[in-house]
């Protein structure tokens, strides 16, 4: 981001969320800043905040935005509307009185009670943020305490609908965002090969069909509902209230100094969300009738293992993993084929996030054969992967990352021979083209770690490497029983052995 951009972000000191430019764009011939009525501009491409989690948070926003004052009423509506930013901006202005950021009346996201306390500093907003205690005990080494002692006021705006949206374990009292910690946020992307999509479009493919709603179903413009005894839990009334894009679990209540924030007061027992459905997050049950419970990303590379009931409908009839509800809308729409998915979240180990995802994945929805393979593909891989992982123990060790790395290069190499094979056919002869090269990759991965000083090794340790590297090769080859079981995944018969060899 330009430095005229960045002071053009800190200049306005009463905010107004819907009636003042605030939102850093790319668009195709630089660099903006807009209101949101402006995403249905020509010309505007995405939005530019400095982090990923406040660029993916600032989509979610506008589709909620959309969603709350016009929303298609159905297939037709949905394909037929076009990019209208004077029509937009109408429907928005009844509710600019909701979206200040500061000021003696409601604010946006923050609590309608004047909260009383020590302010935290700005960096509480971001989820990467140290903690108080991590501060204190000097243990802020990979991020450290004080990176935002004042924030500016589109800054804090997206920091703080970030939070309130995606909000980790925050202590005693402070909840988590109606879906969980790190929540897994799916985006469809209408793309054109070639071409980027623009702002609109990306945010009008993912708005949920409904009727307009009133100020009144924004959290803040009433009490909070809090979470204290005999106040534990705020379930959701009608079909997808808008709140569903605008939850605060969190009591929040920025503190400016002149045109910045110098601080946040946060209480605890802010609203505790059961029962809510949030239209762009995939949701599981752990068994058949089970309550549903969003997904949330692993640590590492998301990829084709991670594909079933995301990228693709995991079509079993039990139930136990659902898309997001925005992605079933668009394929039951008819949307634009050629469409990717974009997957992003916060990896989270209880209060502490490991890594944030982000990434761009096929969007595809196999019948028959297709399906299967698909099955067997995520199968055989994962046997692969594992193998892998395995056999390098005599070179790097039973224990450490290097064992995890390796596993999840090969997951990662491995991503675009999956998705050419899962657009190939006939099936058995791509089934077996992709057992190949899985093989082949598997073997040179390990070869590029194993076999580099392998001479001066320890004459033991050099026997269990040759040993390890012949087992590969046969579960590659389909004659170990992982090997087996990699190639019945993919519907493939493995060698017969002859009597010589028994």
């Amino acid at each position: 981001m330009s430095v005229a951009l960045r002071k053009e972000l800190a200049s306005d000191m009463t905010l107004n969320l819907l009636t003042d430019p605030w939102i850093p764009v790319r668009t195709t011939t630089g660099q903006q800043i807009i209101r949101p009525d402006q995403i249905a501009q020509t010309g505007i491409i995405n939005t530019d905040w400095p982090r990923a989690d406040l660029n993916i948070a600032c989509l979610e926003f506008l589709v909620g935005l959309i969603y709350l004052v016009d929303p298609s009423s159905g297939r037709s509506d949905w394909l037929g509307r076009t990019a209208d930013p004077a029509r937009l901006r109408e429907r928005l202005a009844p509710l600019a009185g909701a979206f200040n950021l500061s000021g003696d009346g409601p604010r946006f996201l923050q609590d309608r009670e004047v909260l009383v306390g020590h302010p935290n500093a700005p960096d509480m907003l971001f989820i990467d943020s140290a903690g108080g205690n991590t501060i204190k005990n000097n243990a802020d080494l990979m991020t450290r305490g004080g990176r935002y002692p004042q924030l500016s006021a589109p800054l804090a705006a997206m920091a703080l609908y970030t939070l309130q949206a995606h909000a980790p374990s925050g202590g005693a009292g402070n909840r988590t965002s109606m879906r969980g910690g790190g929540p897994m946020v799916c985006i469809v992307d209408p793309q054109i090969e070639g071409s980027e999509t623009p702002l609109w479009d990306k945010v009008w493919a993912n708005v949920p069909d409904g009727s307009p709603q009133e100020i009144n179903a924004l959290p803040w413009m009433r009490e909070t509902v809090t979470s204290e005894k005999g106040q534990q839990v705020h379930m959701p009334e009608g079909p997808l209230p808008a709140e569903v894009f605008f939850g605060m679990p969190r009591r929040l209540r920025l503190v400016f100094e002149d045109d910045v924030v110098t601080g946040v007061i946060q209480r605890p027992y802010g609203t505790n969300y059961a029962g809510w459905r949030h239209p762009l997050t995939p949701y599981y049950r752990i068994k058949e009738g089970a309550e549903l419970l969003p997904r949330h990303p692993s640590a590492g590379t998301f990829g084709y293992r991670d594909w079933l009931g995301i990228a693709v409908a995991q079509k079993d009839n039990k139930g136990l993993r659902e898309r997001p509800e925005t992605l079933v809308a668009y394929i039951n729409r008819g949307g634009p084929t050629g469409a990717s998915l974009q997957v992003a979240g916060w990896a989270m180990d209880n209060m502490k996030p490991r890594d944030f995802t982000l990434s761009r994945q096929p969007l595809m929805d196999p019948d028959g054969p297709a399906e299967f393979m698909l099955r067997g593909v995520i199968e055989a891989g994962t046997i692969f992967a594992d193998a892998l992982r395995g056999a390098l123990k005599p070179v790097v060790g039973k224990e450490g990352h290097a064992l995890a790395a390796a596993r999840e290069a090969f997951l990662l190499e491995s991503q675009p021979m999956v998705e050419v094979a899962m657009l190939s056919e006939p099936v058995e002869s791509t089934a077996r083209d992709l057992h190949r090269q899985l093989g082949r990759l598997a073997l040179g991965l390990f070869e590029n770690r194993a076999l580099p000083g392998l001479a001066d090794r320890d004459p033991e340790d050099i026997e269990a490497i040759v040993s390890a590297h012949g087992w590969l090769r046969g579960t590659t080859g389909g004659w170990t029983t992982q090997g087996v079981l990699a190639m019945h995944a993919l519907s493939l018969e493995p060698p017969t052995r002859k009597k010589e060899d028994v």
